[in-house]
């Protein structure tokens, strides 16, 4: 660590006191411009002594009387009481600050004083190599997937300036540009870059991992997705990780990182019920008692930078003795109208977390823009999410996978299945006129591995019966719609991010093409090539 970097740290504890009956002493550390100065202050009623250093000056000494560096030697003589450590640290203080000043070599808009040529600075005002200029790239298209009308187009050329798409059109319509650079993809389906409406990107704490190592793993997980093809996700809280996720979405978009577009919903929110009284982890899910606790709760996470609202209307599912499925009820219908109030109040969306039951049916009743899951969703609910303007997203080979099987069987001694109750509902909601179907996979790194979720969109053509057309037109379009980012993303037009993706063979007759993405593109940026 540079010897800035550690005053840096230094002045982030703006103030170190202490106090007694009869004196209050204190070190403050603060920033001038770009210089570090101290304070060692010492109120003895009614004296007052200040020290205070001004880099490249020394420190100088005033109070009831003027006095500078004996008097400060006579303190630090006093070494085993406050005031002799509380003036330790502002000498320790100035010298950082010196220091730190001896090495300043310039910041944004002013001379480079440094190695090597003029850097790009980051977030902590690090001094980085500058990413290459932007270029202008064209991509030969063999067929290039058209999101909005459904279809295959033949022969194009997707012309990119930098981070953006500049033309698309027929090969014999666009020319391509002298000195461009040339992507070969004529014998490959080109599409818009996928987008998963569900993932979490941290692994819940586990003994012996720390909160450091957790980061680098969430970093792996949406590198896997962004190298499978998903160059955006929403992330639907990060199991017991508080607020990483915002870090790593700002990372990514400030382009520290690699990994997809993200929206995310930090930590969720969760019902508490009566007589709980557990002490509250600011890591975990958000635990409210009531409408109060519930709207400071939604203030509070989008205040942290969450771009959804996680909320937890339903709870674990069971089976009667005579096979109906049951689900628990969590929030109060009050409490949970007044989360999703706050929410659209803030002008955020809400993501309802349902398997079924009374909650499920409060959870669309109250608004909430994305249902969940919905194991036991009926055609009178997902009416009403039509007429209510919802989406669903259903993650259906998230909770169709064998260990769903195992446990049912271990509950139930095998007389019940939730995998058909589920399946039905998915395949009553895609015959649904009107009903907006969204493509999440609910990858979590337990059971669903990052960078395998095309298995959902082989799943709902496969056991939901939604056609391939329909599919490929939720990865990408409809998804983009519901994170209200289709002027963005979504598809291949003028404008938007050059976000792209290439797969060998034609996912319109085999949706299992969108498991052989060879060809990875964000923001005119290759990521992935193995063709």
């Amino acid at each position: 660590m540079s010897t800035r970097a550690f005053a840096a740290g230094v002045q982030k504890s703006a103030e170190i006191s202490y106090s007694t009956r009869a004196q209050h002493r204190f070190a403050i550390f603060y920033r001038k411009g770009h210089r570090l100065r101290a304070w060692a202050i010492t109120l003895r009623p009614p004296l007052l002594s200040l020290s205070y250093c001004n880099p490249g000056a020394g420190p100088a000494i005033a109070g009831s009387g003027y006095m500078r560096h004996t008097h400060l030697r006579a303190v630090l003589r006093r070494g085993g009481d406050v005031t002799g450590r509380i003036a330790i640290l502002a000498l320790a203080g100035c010298l950082l600050a010196s220091l730190a000043d001896a090495q300043y070599v310039g910041k944004p808009g002013e001379s480079w004083r440094g190695a090597g040529p003029q850097p790009c600075f980051g977030i902590d005002g690090g001094a980085n190599k500058c990413p290459a200029g932007p270029q202008v790239v064209a991509i030969r298209a063999g067929r290039l997937f058209d999101s909005k009308a459904g279809v295959l187009l033949n022969n194009q050329i997707v012309l990119i300036q930098g981070d953006r798409i500049t033309a698309v059109g027929p090969a014999a319509q666009v020319s391509i540009p002298a000195g461009a650079h040339v992507v070969d993809l004529s014998r490959q389906t080109v599409l818009p870059g996928l987008i998963d409406m569900h993932t979490h990107m941290f692994n819940p704490p586990k003994p012996g991992i720390t909160r450091e190592m957790s980061a680098l793993i969430a970093v792996q997980n949406t590198q896997a997705d962004l190298k499978a093809g998903f160059t955006t996700v929403r992330d639907m809280s990060t199991h017991g990780n508080g607020y990483a996720d915002v870090d790593i979405r700002n990372a990514i978009d400030k382009g520290m990182i690699e990994g997809p577009r993200a929206q995310v919903s930090t930590r969720g929110i969760v019902w508490g019920p009566p007589g709980d009284t557990k002490p509250a982890n600011p890591l975990e899910s958000a635990v409210v008692h009531n409408v109060e606790e519930a709207r400071a709760a939604v203030r509070d996470q989008i205040g942290h930078g969450a771009d959804w609202i996680k909320l937890f209307p339903a709870g674990a599912y069971s089976f009667s003795p005579d096979g109906q499925a049951q689900y628990v009820l969590t929030y109060p219908m009050p409490v949970l109208q007044a989360l999703i109030d706050e929410t659209h109040r803030l002008g955020h969306k809400t993501a309802c977390h349902v398997y079924g039951g009374e909650g499920q049916k409060n959870a669309i009743l109250g608004g909430c823009d994305s249902i969940e899951h919905a194991f036991g969703l009926t055609q009178d609910q997902a009416d009403m999410m039509v007429a209510k303007k919802l989406s669903y997203d259903p993650t259906l080979q998230r909770y169709t996978e064998p260990y769903m099987d195992d446990n049912d069987k271990k509950n139930t001694g095998g007389k019940y299945r939730i995998i058909p109750i589920f399946e039905k509902a998915v395949i009553m909601a895609s015959n649904t006129k009107g009903l907006k179907i969204t493509t999440g996979s609910g990858v979590d790194g337990s059971t669903f591995p990052h960078g395998t979720q095309a298995l959902e969109s082989v799943a709902l053509v496969r056991q939901a019966h939604l056609s391939p057309q329909r599919v490929l037109q939720a990865d990408t379009m409809t998804n983009a719609e519901v994170l209200g980012w289709q002027d963005r993303i979504g598809s291949v037009e003028k404008g938007k991010f050059a976000d792209l993706i290439a797969v060998p063979g034609d996912p319109l007759a085999d949706i299992i093409q969108l498991q052989k993405v060879d060809f990875v593109m964000k923001g005119g940026k290759i990521i992935r090539d193995d063709r």
